[in-house]
């Protein structure tokens, strides 16, 4: 029970912590070029999660097999998943970034129903899912004119390709990759995620208008300890702890942090029809919630 309870409070910093990166993100790649950054920022991350779980907590060193799975889902999780929506949001505003990436969920959902029976969701699950879907798209609905640009057009595949990527990593980690201490599991994986996006930085920004600029620094510095030390760690607890489509719901509370934060901090828009999409997006995962404690409810009735 304790347990469980740490692994939701976890599950709640994902969803503020990660609601603010967008727009953290957002400032930085303005200023610094966006595959570099994400470079500085998950291997920075990864030497000072891994650094003090193996000097000062005294964890063992990994084995071959760890580092070879953690390298797998940094690749997926990290370079595909983070390094192209930071890449992305050169091209489209963050807020439009957190609705695609809050397709997630259902992407968990797919993977689950082909590859993972033990998770397989119910029609309850797969209901919050969807009324989840559609608060999202109603809170950034007034986006949906500026597809038809060839840069969203290019932002939006990117952010399609890094939520396939981080939801099938996420799945196959749930599966196979949590063995060793979940902390040091995440260090490497953010490590490894930062360098194997060094030939991507390589091939593909502009070094050239590298700006150490205020903006820029303060970014780092707030997205290496909170958006990947802090946050990370809690996902990788989270993930361990509970199913995976209930962890994957942080996607749809992200945006929702994001529209009040603006509102509170930025002056920005927050009407009656905003207000409603919000309560049907927490009305979603309401359903998600109540249809895991149905499902295990049931299974506990009939394997007795």
């Amino acid at each position: 029970m304790k347990k469980d309870l740490l692994a939701y409070i976890a599950l709640g910093a994902i969803c503020i912590i990660w609601g603010t990166t967008y727009l953290a993100l957002r400032v930085a790649v303005v200023h610094f070029p966006a595959f570099l950054f994400v470079v500085l920022r998950q291997i920075s991350a990864g030497l000072l999660l891994g650094g003090f779980m193996i000097f000062v907590m005294k964890e063992s060193w990994p084995s071959l097999e760890q580092l070879k799975r953690q390298a797998v889902a940094g690749f997926f999780m990290i370079s595909l998943g983070n390094g192209l929506v930071a890449w992305a949001e050169v091209l489209i505003p963050s807020g439009v970034a957190a609705i695609l990436c809050s397709l997630m969920p259902v992407m968990v959902i797919l993977i689950n129903l082909t590859i993972n029976r033990e998770e397989k969701p119910t029609v309850p699950i797969i209901l919050g899912v969807l009324v989840g879907l559609v608060g999202i798209v109603m809170i950034f609905g007034e986006h949906v004119q500026e597809f038809s640009r060839l840069e969203y057009q290019i932002g939006i595949f990117a952010i399609f390709v890094a939520v396939v990527s981080w939801a099938g990593g996420a799945v196959w980690l749930k599966k196979r990759g949590t063995v060793g201490n979940l902390f040091l599991n995440a260090a490497l994986q953010m490590l490894f995620g930062g360098l194997w996006l060094v030939p991507a930085s390589l091939l593909f920004d502009d070094l050239s208008t590298i700006s150490w600029s205020a903006e820029a620094v303060y970014s780092l510095i707030y997205l290496i300890i909170f958006g990947s030390i802090v946050a990370y760690a809690c996902f990788s607890y989270a993930l361990r702890n509970l199913p995976m489509t209930i962890v994957s719901l942080y996607a749809y509370v992200n945006p929702v942090v994001a529209v009040l934060l603006g509102w509170l901090f930025l002056d920005e828009k927050l009407n009656a029809k905003i207000g409603m999409a919000i309560l049907i997006t927490v009305a979603g995962i309401y359903i998600v919630n109540k249809g895991y404690q149905l499902r295990d409810l049931w299974k506990a009735q009939f394997t007795r």
